[in-house]
């Protein structure tokens, strides 16, 4: 029998390798976009109007973390064997701008989601987007499934809010619900303003002589960076155990922003010091200082490791923004990565 999965949060980044990734599967897969993401699924159009894979296209809903009773239609018409939680005002430094609004949809939208679940009496297994952020001001290095969280946005306030509502419904009501705890994850697709892509895409354009500087904050906050593709089969993963659980994902090394700007210039033969100027409207009223991950519960129970090196993912996004203003530049349609 065809598995059915949902996927809120279907048209970011994640969302669309979890769909390409299941649909390959042989999954009936579903999708909520809001309204206001009607034209925002490039992304996705391969998977909603290019060649049937498996017999299927992508099917989307409307649909919104703020609308509960929009959210229960949705799951009782749909009626999926495994929910995966995406959504999200994802951007940290926008949390500080709209800390109510990010609240609601990466909070309380997630309480939504799974009450919408218990109530339609279905037995889904559940995934939760959870992130690195929630553990802020770390109190341990590298951070793990039992290190303490101290959120340092709004963002990661939301973000604790939803792993512990995870796992008391897990609790409380038995639900097969995972949270996936994942550190920085990036790819061609990452939205342009987060920092990587800015990074990429500005790489692309000073190359092509079509920008002169790039502005950003805080250039030695270091991260634990992987690969977006391969971070959602984790999420895939987790939902196949037999119990729910929770797992960091991650790659167990940190690099800077600076490191990050290096890379992406200097594959493409620029210094980065030439082109890079420090704007303080970018730095976070709370910063975070260092993130790195220690996947080792995750390569035990799940079986998964991360693939690509960080100077690869670094050079394959830069790779992709040349690609991608060459084609945009010479009327072609872009490749997906």
């Amino acid at each position: 029998m065809t598995k059915k999965a949902l996927i809120t949060g279907v048209t970011g980044q994640d969302g669309s390798y979890l769909a390409e990734l299941l649909i390959e599967k042989g999954y009936e897969v579903h999708g909520i976009i809001r309204r206001a993401s009607t034209f925002n699924t490039g992304r996705l159009d391969e998977l909603y109007e290019g060649p049937q894979k498996h017999g299927r296209h992508l099917q989307l809903h409307y649909g919104d973390l703020s609308d509960g009773s929009g959210l229960s239609r949705l799951i009782a018409e749909i009626q999926p064997d495994e929910v995966y939680n995406l959504a999200a005002q994802s951007h940290v430094r926008v949390s500080f701008d709209a800390p109510e609004y990010t609240a609601d949809v990466d909070g309380t939208g997630t309480i939504r989601l799974l009450e919408s679940i218990r109530q339609a009496g279905i037995q889904p297994r559940f995934y939760q987007a959870s992130s690195s952020e929630m553990y802020g001001k770390v109190m341990a290095i590298p951070q793990t499934e039992t290190t303490p969280f101290y959120p340092r946005s709004p963002y990661a306030c939301a973000k604790v809010f939803s792993y512990w509502a995870v796992v008391n419904y897990r609790e409380s009501y038995g639900m097969h619900a995972s949270n996936g705890i994942l550190f920085n994850h990036e790819s061609p697709r990452r939205g342009e303003t987060f920092v990587t892509r800015k990074i990429t895409r500005a790489v692309a354009h000073i190359k092509a002589g079509l920008q002169k500087k790039l502005f950003l904050g805080n250039l030695d906050a270091k991260r634990d960076w992987g690969y977006a593709k391969e971070y959602v089969e984790a999420m895939w993963l987790m939902l196949q155990q037999p119990q729910g659980d929770d797992y960091v994902v991650a790659t167990n090394e940190t690099h800077s922003v600076r490191e990050f700007l290096e890379i992406a210039f200097g594959h493409v033969g620029l210094d980065y010091q030439d082109y890079v100027e420090i704007d303080p409207r970018y730095y976070r009223p709370a910063e975070v200082d260092i993130l790195i991950g220690d996947y080792a519960k995750a390569k035990e129970k799940l079986g998964w490791e991360p693939k690509t090196r960080f100077a690869d993912l670094v050079r394959l996004m830069v790779e992709a923004d040349v690609k991608l203003l060459h084609d945009h530049r010479s009327g072609n349609i872009a490749v997906r990565s």
